[in-house]
């Protein structure tokens, strides 16, 4: 395929018959999916398939989360055209991806949505694949990992954020935003002494065990010191990673429930990301795009390429397990 097949292509997420190579439609136009992957609910032999959880309830601030799911996957319309840039293989070409589409649930009742979202979550892991979610708040986090842990164990943490979300908060049934994880180490879902947070830069007056590099450190440091140091800490265990768009500095991600200056750029995360290829990746999640507050939409263009880089961590731990 070529540029040229733009003239035949289109529609390309409902239309296509194979799950592996790039899309050459036209970016404005066509359905709309993650990357152009085909959307399926038939997981047989998908490696990794993205999933939307347009959840939005917790916010500490600006809500339109919910809106983050659609506008990362129009962002992303851009990017399937080539390999993505940096890595030895394309993760388009040799894994098969798949948009699984959304999280069905009725916001009229919040307070069975986590069971839901795990049993989402852990349909798609059943059958063989790895996730890969875009929300959504922070929240959907934690329900997520219980269906991860289900499977491997406690498992690792990897979370790019500017909070630490792990305000003490006991009551389980609880669904809050900025403190998911938390519970999920009390509950034995997260094994603290092998988890990191990177890029924090709000008082965090418990970590509960969870190692810390703050912004301050990776801007001081440098993103390749601030690699070195996450994989120490991870070592070979199964590690899931969460990226909270506030990661980056409202320069780059104005788009976000709770903006905090002095966080990482888009540089400094897109090389940790492309350097962190090893860990022993096994799902992953981009959350906290809230596109109603960023008109030029610069933030989920990020969302999009922050996924489309843990598709490739993914991806290259998958040939090479």
């Amino acid at each position: 395929m070529a540029l040229e097949d733009a003239a035949s292509q289109v529609d390309q997420a409902i239309t296509r018959t194979d799950l592996k190579g790039p899309s050459f439609e036209n970016a404005f136009g066509g359905v709309t999916s993650f990357l152009r992957r085909k959307y399926t609910k038939d997981l047989t032999g998908v490696d990794i398939a993205v999933t939307g959880v347009p959840f939005d309830q917790a916010v500490t601030n600006r809500p339109g989360t919910r809106l983050g799911p659609r506008a990362i996957r129009e962002a992303s319309s851009l990017q399937p055209y080539d390999p993505p840039y940096g890595w030895d293989f394309d993760v388009l070409s040799e894994c098969a991806i798949t948009d699984y589409g959304d999280l069905a649930f009725d916001y009229g009742h919040t307070s069975k949505f986590p069971a839901a979202l795990t049993a989402h979550i852990k349909g798609i892991l059943d059958a063989g694949a790895a996730s890969l979610t875009l929300g959504g708040d922070h929240y959907i986090s934690f329900p997520i990992l219980k269906a991860y842990a289900e499977k491997y164990g406690p498992v690792s943490l990897l979370q790019f954020d500017a909070h630490s979300d792990t305000w003490p908060d006991d009551d389980m049934e609880r669904i809050d935003h900025g403190t998911m994880f938390y519970k999920a180490v009390q509950s034995g879902v997260v094994d603290p002494a092998t988890s990191v947070q990177v890029g924090i830069r709000t008082t965090n007056p418990d970590t509960l065990g969870v190692a810390t590099i703050d912004a301050r450190e990776v801007h001081e440091r440098g993103a390749q010191a601030a690699v070195m140091r996450i994989k120490q800490i991870l070592g070979d265990r199964p590690c899931y990673l969460t990226f909270d768009i506030d990661a980056l500095d409202p320069a780059f991600a104005p788009g976000t429930g709770t903006p905090v200056w002095g966080g990482l750029t888009s540089a400094q995360a897109a090389i940790m990301l492309r350097d962190l290829a090893g860990i022993n990746i096994v799902g992953g999640d981009v959350v906290e795009v809230s596109p109603p507050f960023d008109p030029t939409g610069a933030t989920a263009i990020a969302g999009a390429h922050v996924a489309t880089e843990i598709l490739c961590l993914l991806g290259h731990r998958m040939r090479n397990s």
